[in-house]
């Protein structure tokens, strides 16, 4: 009780601090909804429904099955919903496709989630939580490359790396591998490089490096993450445009963000479990 109460304290300042200076003309505009479980305006009362995709993918959910809450996306799903008020029982999972989602229209969900980037052009259509996760960059390789095993910066001095053009891999690379990488037009020219072992390892954030290490590189593997800058694509749980859940929704990603919750999170099923070590300054 005490955290959701934080949520609605915080939402209440939020609005009272907007509200400052506008009269009191009309005193309706002063009502904000309530964050508590019994007043949160859900799809089905009581219940949370909450998708993902179909099929949704490892390492955001385990073997495709998001109510065990295993994987990132599916143990920050019930984080958010037990920050709600929500157990484990009340919540109902849906699937959508990925374009479907971000498109206008009434949902079927009360939010979605499958590494949506929060970008101004989609905030046109649908609503965005605050991120609750912001992609480092992190380099694959494969299994015997000179680099497999490396667990530091220093440790990639001397390896041929690659990144694209124009992207924060790149910078990354040169800023804070400090190596002058070979830039490829885009990551399929870089790939093709990679599996011709003409690099030791292409540099791309690590959503993508989840998926060019699991099916595009054979034998594939990721050396590490680089330590995060705070730059980087983010991933913002998605509501429906003009939801009545937005800013609840959004001070439960702020809590569990605070209180160290998200980075356990994070720590297990992206790095850990995943396989994807933060590699040492």
């Amino acid at each position: 009780m005490q955290k959701r109460f934080g949520i609605f304290s915080a939402v209440v300042i939020a609005a009272a601090l907007t509200l400052t200076g506008c009269g009191s003309e009309d005193s309706s505009s002063s009502q904000v909804a309530s964050c508590e479980k019994a007043d949160l305006a859900t799809i089905t009362e009581g219940k949370l429904t909450i998708a993902t995709g179909e099929p949704a993918y490892y390492p955001w959910v385990i073997d495709d099955k998001p109510e065990s809450g295993e994987g990132f996306e599916g143990a920050v799903a019930y984080a958010v919903a037990k920050q709600l008020g929500f157990d484990a029982a009340d919540v109902t999972w849906v699937r959508t496709t990925f374009d479907s989602a971000v498109t206008p229209g009434e949902k079927k969900f009360d939010f979605n989630l499958q590494q949506f980037s929060i970008t101004d052009d989609r905030k046109k259509a649908v609503d965005f939580s605050s991120p609750y996760y912001t992609a480092p960059q992190a380099i694959v390789s494969f299994k015997g490359s000179k680099i497999e095993g490396k667990t530091s910066l220093a440790d990639l001095k001397d390896a041929k790396l690659g990144a694209a053009v124009g992207t924060t891999s790149l910078d990354a690379v040169e800023n804070q591998i400090g190596v002058k990488p070979q830039v490829f037009n885009d990551n399929a020219a870089g790939v093709s490089a990679l599996k011709n072992k003409q690099i030791d390892g292409l540099v791309v954030d690590l959503p993508t490096a989840f998926y060019l290490s699991g099916v595009e590189v054979p034998n594939g593997l990721i050396v590490g993450q680089l330590p995060s800058t705070g730059a980087g694509d983010q991933f913002g749980l998605l509501l429906s445009k003009g939801s009545k859940l937005t800013s609840c929704v959004t001070g439960a990603v702020d809590a569990i963000t605070a209180d160290g919750t998200l980075a356990a999170i994070t720590d297990q099923w992206l790095a850990t479990d995943a396989g994807a070590p933060v590699l040492k300054p």
